[in-house]
């Protein structure tokens, strides 16, 4: 079995469609799509035709001298309408388009986290924490600036392009033909800036990943780091990729400065000389009209300034492009976690579990679990053991379904696993590890999980029937404690008490324990079993042991070998049999043979 993670290290280009996809996020948004592209083509309309008053004002006052009171000032008022309407407009429609940007990002990224949330565990083993984090906010928010600034930028300057044309034919047909000669030369640029750029981009969103990714592994291990003096290290690490950063990032401006405006700058300078050529050599022969000579330069100036916009905004637009593709890779991403197959939907009422020749690999290559066969009776207690990587985890991540059971089967009353509906499945099978994760908020919530339909009795009662009411009680505030990131506040026998909690308050049919007490003293493990032989009464239990004195009445104990099963009975069956398990046991007791 093979899954799919997400790779920063490779250059990437963007793929066919992106843009349309990304297009079609505007699609329930169409109505008012169409009111902001009616206030754009009003906007530029009024734009447009600002330059067609100030030819009437030359050609019939400026020139002849001739200054009537009323047609001015109903001019003068023209002009000035236009100009408002021009400023209102704009408003309105980039106030439409920005809400309407922030409603799409808004469902992109709750489709993105929805996404998440069904990856494969095998996923989230390749991908570090950061370059996920980097996706779904950097990418997306470089996704949000194209559709606040660029998408309502290009849609109002190609409009104003063609208004500009329009108008330019109307005064000069045989110009305003030289003049669109330039779009080829503009689209080379375009495309050649596309082409170049690219890359850069790819390298800079990859770059930015690695810097999340570096602050997420920095910060969750500062502990860590602090106490075996890392310090120096991670700064040159997290130095060379900022570095790396920087030289992208370098790079891109030096692109930025050559091909965006300086180069527009110099094609607009060309065709200004060519107009004004047009019109002095045309001086020789005819009458050279001011207002149209005015008009054109005018139009020529609004005909370069959207394509400097355009060109100045293909920055963004080219990083949104690179960062819609690597949104999209999430989307697609067709590493999924287990679900459920058929439609038979069995419910678990008994809790018996069994494993029927199970073997497993990660990788597709390499075997962790070979033809493990095993039964857990309703209300039995089933203990797996063996040395560090013999497997055991991978069995309770099989039996949760968190990877898929390719060889083998696994049944839960009969039926395969396979055929359990999700919730079902949680709902019925409580998991207690051994380093507790809990979400910040409060005591309740971290019992309750969201549960609206248990109630602050139960949660209390599931509190007391672990033996964690007492040190709950103490806290300022209860029950209504709050709960740092991961609980940091609290104590590691404090967390494992309040994960077991909210086990009970769930009350599970089938108990999976994994290591539950290998991180807690010996007070808070005295406490711990006694509230596990309590839980284990009348539920199935699977438990992962790392002290042997704690599964000594376990029903059945497996030894676990290089993911296979090698020895199997009771603590003293084992003890009898003085294999593996014997020497563990003699190994944890301090080598004493009196004491076995």
């Amino acid at each position: 079995m093979t899954e799919i993670g997400l790779d920063e290290s490779q250059n990437q280009t963007v793929a066919p469609g992106t843009f349309w996809r990304l297009m079609g996020y505007l699609r329930p948004h169409k109505g008012r799509l169409l009111v902001a592209f009616l206030l754009l083509g009003l906007a530029t309309a009024a734009d447009v035709l600002q330059p067609i008053l100030v030819k009437i004002f030359i050609d019939q006052n400026l020139i002849p001298r001739h200054f009537p009171e009323t047609p001015l000032v109903e001019l003068g008022a023209g002009y000035l309408l236009l100009v408002l309407l021009t400023a209102c407009f704009n408003v309105l429609q980039l106030y439409l388009f920005q809400v309407l940007a922030l409603d799409i990002i808004q469902r992109l990224r709750v489709d993105l986290f929805d996404r998440v949330q069904t990856l494969a565990l095998s996923f989230f083993d390749k991908t570090p924490v950061g370059v996920l984090v980097s996706r779904i906010t950097n990418d997306t928010q470089s996704i949000l600036d194209m559709f606040m600034s660029v998408l309502s930028t290009f849609v109002q300057n190609v409009a104003v392009l063609i208004g500009v044309m329009v108008a330019m034919f109307v005064l000069d047909v045989r110009l305003a033909l030289y003049c669109l000669a330039l779009f080829p030369v503009i689209f080379a640029v375009m495309w050649l800036y596309q082409k170049v750029t690219s890359p850069v981009f790819w390298a800079t969103r990859q770059r930015v990943a690695l810097i999340n990714a570096k602050l997420n592994e920095s910060l969750q291990g500062m502990g860590i780091i602090q106490a075996m003096r890392q310090e120096p290290r991670l700064r040159r690490e997290f130095g060379e990729i900022n570095e790396a950063h920087r030289r992208v990032r370098y790079r891109n401006t030096q692109l930025n400065g050559l091909l965006t405006r300086p180069l527009m700058e110099v094609i607009y300078l060309l065709t200004l000389m060519l107009v004004l050529g047009f019109f002095g050599l045309r001086s020789f022969s005819h009458v050279v009209n001011i207002g149209i000579l005015y008009a054109f330069v005018s139009y020529l100036s609004r005909f370069f300034e959207p394509i400097n916009n355009m060109m100045q905004r293909l920055n963004f637009f080219q990083t949104a492009m690179v960062s819609a593709n690597r949104v999209f890779q999430i989307l697609d991403n067709p590493s999924r976690r287990p679900m459920s197959e058929g439609d038979r939907a069995p419910t678990i009422t008994r809790g018996e579990v069994a494993f029927e020749d199970v073997s497993f690999s990660y990788d597709g290559e390499k075997d962790v679990l070979e033809h493990i066969s095993f039964t857990a009776k309703p209300g039995q207690t089933v203990a797996l053991v063996g040395h560090t990587g013999s497997g055991k985890s991978s069995t309770i991540n099989l039996l949760m379904r968190f990877y898929p059971v390719n060889r083998g089967r696994i049944t839960i009353d009969g039926h395969d696993l396979r055929e359990f509906q999700e919730e079902e499945l949680r709902q019925k099978m409580g998991l207690v590890l051994q380093d507790p994760f809990l979400f910040v908020g409060d005591i309740s919530s971290n019992i309750r999980l969201g549960d609206t339909q248990i109630t602050d009795q139960e949660v209390k009662a599931a509190a007391e029937f672990v033996q964690a009411d007492g040190f709950i009680q103490r806290l300022p505030g209860g029950y209504n404690a709050p709960i740092g990131e991961r609980g940091a506040t609290l104590s590691t026998g404090q967390r494992q008490l309040i994960s077991f909690a909210r086990t009970m308050a769930h009350n599970p049919t089938i108990l999976v324990l994994d290591e539950a007490t290998a991180s807690v003293d010996t007070e808070t493990e005295d406490a711990i079993q006694d509230a596990l032989r309590r839980m284990r009464k009348g539920r199935t239990t699977i438990a992962i042991a790392h002290r042997l004195s704690t599964i000594q009445d376990a029903d059945l104990i497996l030894v676990l070998h290089h993911g296979k099963v090698v020895e199997r009975g009771t603590h003293q069956q084992l003890l009898a049999e003085r294999g593996l398990y014997h020497a563990m046991y003699l190994l944890q007791q301090g080598g004493s043979e009196d004491s076995a």
